[in-house]
């Protein structure tokens, strides 16, 4: 039988190919997978890494020709910087958003080099752009920030540190700069320091100027909060509201802040500039106290201060009077009859060189007021629609003690009213100067309701200057904003009669400030300060209070000088009233002419001069008139010698007393200023 071989001896069993195969699939699969989740691990540790240790903690957002923005992720800031970052104009943080790690670097708007746009997701979009249409060595970045839903706060903060910055508002105890004010988150617009020492005063302007050479433009149409937290920033922030609120603002830098506030600082306002009628500048203004409740009383009263002020060789110059005894002279000559002695008296009170007061305000139980109502001008105040019945209600507003309601500056009717009730007066009683006050304050926002959108914010205090405005060259207001282009005088915030910077020590820094923003020409605040109704009876005091105002537009005063001292207070008086007409006011007038073409302030801070010498930047005890004039005025009791800061390293200055000459760059130290005189310096030319 044959015999037939075995196919397989081995002991291995057989295994088909597609078996092992199979096992071999699944042993690779596992790996595989193993080798994709390491990959991925990696990368995720790479990228984390990339995100947060290698990518770079600021990033150029846009670039100009000599200064760029930059992004710095971690502190969530945005910083313009020159090119070479070798300066930083400023740092702004961006406030009241979630720590993202995404980078800041998303151009949305790539196509443009001049624009970024970015979008924080569900919060708000950013578009920023940039402007280098101005002077050269100026460029400017817009930045508008759009909440995308009601409950976005936007909030931006400007930094403090290693700049001084200058502008705003007029606060209590007005400093220069203001890096030492502190004013809890509020909105921007002008109230009465009287009555909101806490607020913002009498000047206000939506502009900063920050020593680092930068400058900030708030957007005019849209309503903001401010805070100012002493030495650490001042931040902007949308109010709250159910509305979409923007956040707008301009960001301009330059060479140094003299450059940029010449070039920026041009767009306070579109409008071309008038000068007031300068005449006024020459006459001492006095406040006639008077405490009466008759026109008579005020006449005699007026010619009682006249002639004391004639007999003390005081006779030129202005009596002004305040609202009540305005109210009171004016009931006397509306009377349909008229006694022989009025009529004889008239004359007489027609040569004085009198200074009325009136406001906007009308008291409920006056005739005009209930005349009104009679003749359905109810309009002519304002008013709100009755739901029930639609006629309007006027609001009342509490002015100077009484319930009164306020002019509706917004109808031409009412403002014809009252022009034509001032300009009867002024014929009446022969008087050139108007004193409007009274602008501050609304009725909408004491009671908590929304205002029109034509009293929206300032509008009020912007209306009522254009309406004195018509009134006459002469007229002066007590409060300004987008107002400075008109030919009006500013009355400053009242003052203590103290050396504090509520008082004497107010008065330099509060001058830098209404110049700085374009008003040069007001009336400080009258020797001795008038917030208490105490005549001032420290002659020291006085003195150097008088010395100050002496190189000031005008000179006020409300406390005679024979109160205030023995024969040297007159004397001086004499003497500083004479030194304003003959010395100061031709200086005025001519650096009143580079105002009105250039936009350059008259009184001017030191760094005017110098600005990259940061030793100028605080001091707040000297000014300039012009570029010629250096005054340091004695600010502290009982001192009679001061440090001096001469500025200007290229320059030279004579005392104007003694004829010795300093090179400028230097500080005086204990430099003699006796109690009758105020340290002046005369810039000497190269």
């Amino acid at each position: 039988m044959p015999h037939t071989r075995n196919r397989n001896p081995s002991p291995i069993p057989e295994v088909t190919w597609d078996s092992g195969l199979k096992e071999m699939n699944e042993t690779w699969k596992g790996a595989i997978a193993c080798l994709g989740v390491a990959i991925f691990f990696v990368m995720t540790i790479g990228i984390i890494y990339w995100q947060v240790v290698d990518q770079p903690n600021k990033n150029w957002i846009l670039k100009g020709s000599f200064s760029g923005l930059i992004w710095e992720r971690r502190t969530h800031s945005l910083i313009i910087q020159t090119l070479t970052e070798e300066k930083t104009f400023v740092e702004i943080d961006v406030g009241n958003f979630p720590d993202l790690e995404v980078p800041f670097v998303k151009n949305l708007c790539w196509l443009n080099k001049t624009e970024f746009c970015y979008t924080w997701d569900s919060i708000a979009d950013l578009e920023i752009s940039m402007d280098s249409d101005y002077a050269p060595g100026t460029e400017c970045y817009s930045i508008n920030w759009t909440p995308l839903h009601c409950k976005v706060d936007l909030k931006d903060c400007f930094s403090m540190a290693n700049i001084s910055w200058y502008g705003g508002a007029t606060v209590h105890g007005q400093t220069w700069p203001l890096n030492n004010v502190n004013i809890s988150s509020q909105p921007f617009v002008v109230s009465n320091l009287r009555d909101n020492p806490t607020g913002y005063g009498s000047v206000l302007e939506r502009y900063f100027l920050g020593s680092s050479g930068v400058a900030l433009l708030i957007a005019q149409d849209v309503p903001v909060n401010i805070s100012i937290d002493s030495r650490r920033h001042f931040c902007l922030q949308t109010p709250p509201t159910t509305a979409l609120v923007p956040l707008q603002y301009k960001v301009c830098v330059g060479d140094n802040m003299k450059t940029v506030h010449q070039e920026a600082g041009s767009q306070l306002s579109e409008h071309e500039r008038v000068l007031p009628n300068t005449d006024i500048l020459r006459l001492p203004f006095w406040k006639l106290l008077v405490n009466v409740d008759s026109g008579a009383k005020v006449e005699r009263e007026l010619r009682t201060f006249y002639n004391r002020l004639k007999r003390h060789g005081l006779g030129e110059g202005v009596i002004s009077l305040n609202e009540h005894s305005t109210m009171d002279h004016e009931s006397l000559y509306s009377r349909k009859k008229t006694s022989l002695r009025q009529t004889r008296d008239l004359p007489l009170v027609k040569l004085l060189n009198i200074s009325i007061t009136l406001s906007p305000y009308v008291g409920v139980d006056s005739r005009p007021f209930q005349t009104s109502l009679q003749d359905g001008t109810e309009n002519y105040w304002l008013s709100l629609p009755s739901r029930a019945n639609g006629y309007l209600a006027p609001l009342l507003m509490k002015w100077k003690g009484r319930f009164s309601v306020k002019l509706n500056i917004t109808n031409p009717a009412a403002v014809s009213w009252f022009l034509d009730r001032v300009s009867s007066q002024q014929s009446r009683l022969g008087v050139e100067y108007i004193t409007l006050e009274g602008g501050e304050g609304s009725p909408f926002t004491e009671q908590a309701i929304a205002p029109p959108k034509a009293l929206a914010g300032d509008e009020y205090i912007g209306l009522f200057a254009t309406m004195a405005a018509k009134i006459g060259d002469s007229s002066i207001i007590t409060a300004g904003t987008r107002s400075s282009h008109l030919p009006l005088f500013v009355r400053m915030t009242p003052l203590q009669a103290d050396w504090s910077y509520s008082g004497l020590k107010g008065i330099i820094p509060s001058i830098l400030h209404y110049s700085l923003l374009g008003y040069n020409f007001f009336i400080p605040d009258a020797v001795g300060g008038t917030l208490s109704n105490e005549f001032i009876t420290d002659e020291e005091l006085f003195i150097r209070w008088l010395e100050i105002v002496c190189f000031l537009p005008v000179i006020s005063f409300r406390t005679p000088p024979w109160v205030s001292g023995e024969d040297k207070v007159l004397n001086l008086t004499h003497s500083y009233i004479a030194k304003h007409q003959e010395f100061v006011v031709p200086l005025i007038v001519k650096y009143a002419a580079e105002w009105l073409e250039e936009g350059s302030p008259i009184f001017r801070p030191i760094w005017w001069l110098s600005p990259d010498d940061p030793v100028t930047f605080t001091v707040d005890d000297e000014f300039l008139i012009g570029d010629e004039i250096l005054v340091a005025p004695v600010t502290e009791r009982g001192a009679v010698c001061r440090d001096i800061y001469l500025p200007g390293s290229d320059l030279q200055w004579q005392d104007s007393s003694n004829a010795r000459v300093f090179d400028g760059g230097t500080l005086l130290e204990d430099y003699p200023v006796s109690l009758e005189e105020v340290a002046v310096f005369l810039r000497r030319k190269s």
